[in-house]
């Protein structure tokens, strides 16, 4: 089986409109990458692992706030490497000035023998939909179009 990763959209109402937390990628391949580059809070998990609880914890290592409440099911799809991607959606509200991610070690500069550490997650930001469809991977947007899809139909929600 492919990489199994799981995650949040967390969503919040904002002067009426629909907003959601993406999330930008650490480390030097990304750091000079914006359109098309964040992702929802997501990782990879065990098979044996719960999707749920699997998004979670996910959740909360890269942003370091335990989300809470009723996760809604948004569906799974392949990414264009292959990974499969579980996602939930969520509403709910975090403080992007204070996320602290945690990190990863990889050799860098390439062949200089030389690990240095970054943030899994260098950064978090609100989007309004439009927005959000321009940032997040290209392969992660029908979540944000069945998020849509799920809040344009209230009966489909399910009550915390």
């Amino acid at each position: 089986m492919a990489n199994a990763s799981a995650g949040v959209l967390m969503y919040r109402l904002k002067a009426g409109e629909v907003q959601v937390l993406l999330v930008h990628p650490g480390g030097p391949f990304w750091k000079k990458k914006d359109a098309g580059a964040w992702s929802i809070p997501k990782g990879e998990h065990d098979p044996r692992e719960d999707a749920e609880a699997a998004a979670r914890r996910e959740f909360l290592e890269e942003l370091g706030v335990a989300p809470t409440g009723v996760l809604q099911p948004l569906g799974g799809l392949r990414q264009r490497g292959g990974k499969w991607v579980e996602a939930f959606a969520l509403e709910g509200d975090v403080d992007v000035e204070n996320v602290k991610s945690n990190s990863f070690e990889i050799e860098w500069p390439p062949r200089s023998g030389r690990t240095q550490s970054f943030p899994e997650v260098d950064c978090a930001a609100w989007f309004c939909i439009r927005c959000a469809r321009v940032k997040i991977l290209a392969s992660q947007l029908p979540f944000i179009d069945r998020l849509e899809e799920l809040l344009s139909n209230p009966t489909k929600l399910f009550s915390g």
